[in-house]
């Protein structure tokens, strides 16, 4: 039975829970760490009392940097069958966390599927979900209906919620003075912007904050802050809006923080490379070192197609930097909902981004498998390339479509293979080209 209401109320009480041994036994360190980190909120463990299958992470920017996969049905996209493919194949590859996004039909059933069997981190976004299950129109809900579909999702078992709780009237009026390229382009913020706009009432989320710390105390619910004012191009990137919107975040962190509420600060989309380090060391120092979870940042808006290299590219500078959390995208990003192909290719692009800053970060054993590679290429250990590969299946296929004339070579060098040269000279074999 817990004598806690939540990962951060119990690490302030002394408590090392099992979540916390978890987490402790996957990053090598002591539990003790684990434990003081969560009490300070540098670590998220976000895991809500209902998700019993959940198998524990911590997310933090000293630990293992994290990956998070969006996915959901839309109304062009219906089949949860094929979402559930998604899920498994995502979990499979090594994703912490699935975020739920559907937009359209019954969401329920899937969401509590997803708590009910999937061992990874469930996020949503609640304010999508309130105008399909209402089925009313945007400006007809009440402060109310937003809250209380918060309440619908903590009680399904959703380990985080982005709730867009920094913008509020203010904001309106920031919009239209500095004139953004882009405006609003998180899909939550623009919502809670239009409902704003549209009744003239503040912000619901800001406004009864306090009511929704008492909903994730209850149910051990992460707050993860929206960032509405993310930029959407390289124009807007750390412009007013942005930063102002993180200061007001950094304020929301200290009041969840009080009820021994997790959080987790969502940061910055498109941005120029130059400014991502600044950016990060701007939200630990706002935010007191809050976990940073970002989408990216992409590096350049002129790769469609291509959104998982550019976002790759400042995800791994932005976890290099201290980000704690990477948001996946796929080169359907700006296109289309991704299909399965294009969620595989979106978190093997970001893998390869926390992976690399984990190594620059020197986060413990991260580099271990890099250094069984380097040994198994050196012994040209085929098998043993395989099992250290991010991605071993890709690999083995180009290598069988592409056959050498001789096993102990590729394609590409032949009997050039400077490995296999090496391997012989030293000892002391004939290097036979011809």
């Amino acid at each position: 039975m817990r004598n806690y209401t939540t990962q951060m109320d119990a690490a302030r009480h002394g408590i090392i829970t099992p979540e916390m041994k978890a987490v402790a036994a996957k990053e090598y360190r002591t539990e003790e760490e684990i434990r003081a980190l969560v009490a300070g909120g540098q670590v998220a463990i976000c895991a809500n009392k209902l998700h019993t299958c959940i198998d524990p992470n911590g997310v933090g920017s000293m630990l293992r940097t994290k990956i998070n996969v969006n996915l959901g049905v839309s109304r062009d996209c219906k089949d949860y069958d094929i979402e559930m493919e998604k899920v498994m194949a995502a979990v499979n590859m090594g994703a912490e966390a699935i975020m739920d996004l559907s937009s359209h039909g019954n969401t329920q059933p899937f969401r509590r599927k997803l708590t009910a069997e999937c061992p990874a981190m469930i996020g949503t976004v609640p304010v999508y979900d309130s105008v399909i299950h209402y089925q009313r129109d945007l400006a007809t809900l009440t402060a109310k209906d937003f809250i209380d579909v918060v309440r619908l999702h903590a009680e399904d078992g959703v380990d985080f919620v982005t709730l867009h709780c920094g913008i509020t009237r203010k904001t309106i009026e920031q919009i239209k003075k500095h004139k953004r390229k882009m405006n609003i382009v998180s899909r939550g913020g623009s919502l809670v912007f239009a409902w704003m706009c549209m009744t003239g009432e503040e912000n619901p989320f800001y406004e009864y904050y306090d009511e929704i710390l008492d909903i994730c105390r209850e149910y051990d619910v992460t707050i993860s802050l929206g960032d509405a004012c993310r930029p959407g191009c390289l124009a807007d990137g750390s412009d007013v809006c942005q930063i102002e919107e993180l200061v007001r975040l950094g304020e929301l962190t200290k009041r969840a923080w009080a009820r021994d509420v997790q959080v987790m600060v969502e940061g910055p989309g498109h941005m120029p490379m130059d400014q991502i380090e600044a950016n990060m060391k701007m939200q630990q120092t706002i935010c007191m070192g809050a976990p940073f979870y970002v989408l990216g940042p992409i590096v350049t808006d002129i790769a469609p197609g291509y959104d998982h290299i550019t976002s790759a590219i400042g995800g791994a500078i932005a976890a290099a930097s201290g980000a704690a959390f990477l948001c996946y995208v796929t080169p359907a990003e700006h296109l289309a909902l991704p299909n399965v192909e294009d969620v595989k290719q979106g978190i093997i692009a970001s893998k390869i981004a926390a992976h690399a800053a984990d190594i620059a970060k020197q986060i413990p054993h991260a580099r271990d498998i890099d250094d069984r590679m380097g040994d198994a290429r050196r012994r040209l250990d085929w098998e043993e390339q395989w099992a250290c590969a991010l991605d071993p299946e890709t690999a083995k296929r180009i290598r069988d479509e592409r056959k050498p004339e001789h096993e102990d070579t590729c394609s590409m060098c032949g009997k050039f293979c400077a490995v296999r040269s090496m391997n012989k000279a030293l000892n002391h074999e004939m290097v036979d080209i011809l």
